[in-house]
């Protein structure tokens, strides 16, 4: 028993007309040999017909060739992009074993960044209390400070992606206006930059994957 055909195949051979059918199943049973047979020209009416019959043959054949192919050509298409898929995904893998395998290796950066986080906070707390001697005394002289360097470096070996050195960038520049703005006893404008540098901070560590392993944020 001949298995169904699939719906695509189906529909398409539902629409050839009887003739065509009848003449596929005819080449596809009788031998190939070659029989010159001499026949009448067709009458004008005869032709006319032969040719819509034989026209519309050909479209269907056409019809069928290309319902055959497109299932063959989607499917290397699918299998191109599930590699791609999976090279993408072993790739990502291998970077986020590489990053857990840096943090893991840096105790010393963690404990820098901790350090700044219990800084600004107790700045932001002098800050809030309108006491800008006492901002002024946590954060030293200059943006040279020690605590400064030091984060830095943790920024340096911890920073891998673009959006994490962005926010390296603001952290540092916020930074700085706070020094400046505290240093003119500018109290609006100290809060502001507290603000930006503590923003730029969290967003680092989201970045940096170590929510979670510093405390006060």
């Amino acid at each position: 028993m001949t298995p169904p055909l699939p719906p695509p195949l189906a529909r398409l051979i539902a629409t050839c007309p009887p003739s065509t059918l009848a003449l596929a199943a005819v080449r596809a049973t009788v031998p190939t040999t070659a029989t010159l047979v001499v026949v009448p020209p067709p009458s004008k009416r005869a032709s006319a017909t032969l040719g819509r019959r034989e026209g519309l043959a050909a479209a269907c054949f056409a019809a069928l060739t290309l319902s055959l192919a497109r299932p063959a050509s989607a499917a290397i298409l699918e299998a191109d992009d599930d590699e791609e898929l999976l090279e993408r995904v072993k790739q990502d893998r291998k970077k986020r074993l590489q990053r857990q395998g840096v943090i893991s290796s840096s105790d010393k950066e963690k404990g820098y960044l901790q350090e700044v986080i219990y800084k600004l906070s107790k700045v932001g707390q002098a800050l809030e209390n309108a006491d800008l001697t006492a901002a002024s005394s946590l954060l030293g002289p200059s943006t040279n400070a020690d605590w400064v360097k030091n984060v830095n470096a943790a920024f340096a070996k911890l920073s891998t992606s673009p959006e994490e050195k962005t926010e390296v960038d603001n952290f540092n520049s916020s930074l700085t206006s706070l020094f400046t703005s505290v240093g003119d006893r500018d109290i609006e404008s100290s809060k502001l930059a507290f603000v930006s540098s503590a923003s730029a901070l969290e967003k680092w560590v989201g970045f940096a994957g170590l929510v979670g392993q510093l405390k006060g944020l």
